[in-house]
């Protein structure tokens, strides 16, 4: 009678005893696990990192560990058919990515070169591929300046990467990366930085065996000239009007490893405001793009420019009012009114009030009316002496009434509420 231990299986005669096709049972049920498969599906960090990697600029995800941006780029490159290469920041020295010195015959006569290393020697040969800087944050600042020719210049001592390669780094919040540091401004400014989350549903989804699909972008050619010149309108009209955003370095030490605004930043926004046009890429989209580049504050004013250059043109709404599409967004609509208003102010003419009351009505009737109450109220006080009042006036009435009321019924409850303290 034969014993065995309690922790070892009992002896099945079926059973290969061979311990290398059990490794190979296991292989095949590895490969079941990886087979997965991919779909369009909306996803706008997904589609914010391909528009960057497109656009040949280095990109930054931030996110915690274990959030998936390792296999978000391994599928990136899939989509793109490009070679991943994958290191390690955090585990190489400065002259890994400076070059290593190499005495040659007479270094008084030819110097001494710097060799790289074999990766960027591989990329070369390849002459394009995805080069993926992992770890960035726990980097030590050493490493970090030795980068920073890397991001900016594409070179490595004496190599020089081709263009078909591109370049995207991870990293981790200090406060949830091992040893972390934070990134210096220098190099923090040379990177479009997009936060990585992870959705519950496409987690979900992927887990089940099908992750969204990564989606080139589709620049149509006809549209290239003029999407560059929409994108210079709007960066060099903000910067006109707002000259101090132009370099705004944050006083924070955190602040200043994420994206600010300086005239190396504002080429970025461009850029990418540029191939977003060209792409019809959604606003979603372009909000993660240009907040990644020059910051929330300034990336959201350059939005709201956008929007305003998206604007009808008062004139074109003056002489059609009835016929007129209005914005449907609130704030948007707001703005046309009031340059309405305003382009009457600029150039007073009956015919042109009156227009200017058709319009009023038209947003009246196809819209919330309180936003009409204050474009409306100014327009009333441009009325000369020998123009009569138009009948559509009366309509406004009830609107502006209950403006009132409200307005009247805040101010009572602000009143109150300063008694009782």
């Amino acid at each position: 009678m034969t014993t065995r231990t309690p922790f070892a299986p009992a002896a099945d005669p079926r059973r290969d005893s061979s311990g290398g096709a059990q490794l190979d049972v296991a292989a095949g049920l590895l490969a079941l696990l990886r087979d997965t498969t991919t779909e369009p599906r909306p996803d706008p960090q997904l589609d914010a990192l391909t528009l960057a990697v497109v656009a040949d600029l280095p990109v930054l995800l931030w996110g915690e560990p274990g959030i998936g941006k390792s296999a978000a780029l391994t599928q990136l490159a899939a989509a793109l058919d490009l070679p991943l290469t994958t290191v390690i920041a955090s585990v190489h020295e400065p002259s890994d990515f400076s070059g290593l010195p190499i005495v040659g015959d007479d270094p008084a006569e030819h110097g001494v070169p710097m060799a790289p290393p074999d990766w960027a020697v591989r990329l070369v040969r390849a002459g394009r591929g995805l080069l993926f800087l992992d770890e960035l944050s726990t980097a030590p600042p050493a490493v970090q300046a030795a980068l920073l020719r890397l991001v900016l210049e594409r070179r490595i001592g004496a190599l020089q990467l081709p263009p078909g390669v591109r370049i995207v780094a991870a990293a981790n919040p200090r406060s949830s990366a091992a040893d972390g540091w934070e990134l210096s401004p220098p190099l923090a400014n040379r990177f479009v930085h997009l936060q990585w989350t992870h959705d519950h549903e496409v987690v979900v989804r992927g887990l089940g065996g099908t992750w969204p699909q990564a989606t080139l972008p589709v620049l149509a050619p006809q549209k290239l000239p003029e999407a560059v010149r929409f994108a210079r309108r709007a960066v060099c009209g903000l910067l006109t009007a707002r000259p101090e955003l132009v370099h705004r370095l944050p006083s924070s030490e955190t602040r200043r490893g994420g994206p600010w605004p300086s005239p190396r930043s504002w080429e970025m926004a461009l850029t990418l405001t540029a191939f977003a046009t060209a792409a019809g890429a959604s606003r979603d989209v372009l909000s993660l793009l240009v907040r990644g580049t020059v910051g929330d504050g300034p990336g959201l004013e350059l939005l709201a420019s956008l929007d305003r250059m998206d604007l009808p043109d008062p004139e074109d709404l003056l002489a059609d009012p009835t016929g007129a599409t209005l914005p449907e967004r609130g704030d948007l609509r707001q703005a046309v009114l009031d340059a309405v208003v305003a382009a009457v102010r600029r150039r007073p003419d009956r015919s042109r009030w009156d227009a200017a009351w058709a319009l009023m009505v038209n947003a009246l009737e196809n819209g919330a009316p309180d936003l009409v109450v204050v474009p409306a109220t100014t327009l009333a006080s441009l009325r000369q002496r020998d123009w009569d009042v138009p009948t559509a006036i009366e309509r406004f009435a009830g609107v502006v009434s209950l403006s009132r009321r409200a307005d009247d019924a805040a101010a009572r409850a602000r009143t109150t509420a300063k008694a009782r303290r």
